[in-house]
């Protein structure tokens, strides 16, 4: 192999880790489709686990509780931080049980700015509850959701 070659190559690693997973992916077998299936179900049950509380909390069905917030809040963007790679895996031509239209993999550009307000919302309701007014909670805990819901009404099967 040439030197140049090899810088190429070095260039091309070097842009796909940059640009991440900012193209949607097919995935290359039925077990590869299971699987990104699979781990895109289980990051949903953890944002959906610390989502609830925060959304008892909005609507006022259990008194706010600034340490679960805050550490809910923490954790919806480390999942955020996750979701594009785990949403990136295009299992359309695979017989796997998903939740997911296939719109999702042909806006996916879409998709990211999506997962980008999630993160942006829920490291607002960090800000929120650091400043510790308790007036604002419900309002940045409903961005958080709405966020959410933004992705699951273009993206999310009924």
């Amino acid at each position: 192999m040439t030197f140049k070659y090899i810088k190429t190559l070095a260039g091309a690693a070097l842009l796909s880790t940059v640009a991440g997973s900012a193209l949607a992916e097919e995935a290359v077998s039925q077990k590869h489709a299971e699987a990104a299936v699979e781990y895109r179900q289980s990051l949903y049950q953890l944002v959906r686990s610390n989502m609830g509380p925060l959304g008892g909390m909005a609507k006022g069905a259990i008194p706010y509780d600034e340490e679960v917030i805050m550490t809910n809040a923490v954790r919806l963007e480390q999942l955020a931080d996750m979701m594009v790679d785990y949403l990136s895996v295009d299992t359309r031509k695979f017989d796997v049980k998903t939740d997911a239209r296939d719109a999702i993999w042909e806006n996916f550009s879409d998709v990211e700015k999506k997962v980008a307000a999630l993160k942006t919302a829920s490291a607002n309701l960090q800000s929120v509850v650091e400043a510790g007014d308790e007036s604002a909670y419900r309002d940045a805990i409903g961005n958080v959701g709405a966020s959410c819901k933004s992705c699951h009404d273009d993206y999310k099967k009924d």
